[in-house]
């Protein structure tokens, strides 16, 4: 089974509120939140996906240093094992935006569960409550 590299980031507001993305039309999993992030492509390092990740995907910058590692998901899919590292991030520069069309919402710690998720992501919650 392939296994995908994937980097997520909890963007976590002043508020203590945390960013979630909803998967458009289309795509896998549509309809469903997730933290954002994206592919690491070869030669990339997770940050480096990340920063590439909130420019394109929210019109946002921020920096390696600004991202701290917080938790991971290995899960196994019908067609591939993801491995996915969460950082966490409370410093950008700019005002978040999408870019892609797709749905945003900044959400307490603790409505989190409220929003369907992809498998992977639900476990991760958990470390981020804990972490906030």
């Amino acid at each position: 089974m392939k296994t995908v590299l994937v980097s997520a980031v909890s963007l976590i507001d002043p508020d203590g509120r945390v960013l979630l993305a909803q998967r458009p039309e289309g795509k896998s999993m549509a309809g469903l939140w997730e933290f954002p992030g994206g592919k690491v492509e070869p030669g990339e390092t997770p940050e480096a996906a990340l920063i590439r990740e909130l420019q394109e995907e929210l019109g946002i910058d921020t920096w390696a240093s600004c991202l701290a590692p917080l938790s991971f998901a290995s899960h196994s899919y019908e067609d591939f094992h993801l491995l996915m590292p969460l950082f966490a991030c409370r410093k950008w520069k700019g005002v978040v935006h999408p870019q892609e069309g797709q749905a945003l919402k900044w959400v307490g710690a603790k409505q989190l569960r409220d929003y369907p998720m992809p498998p992977a992501d639900i476990p991760l919650i958990a470390a981020l409550q804990m972490w906030l």
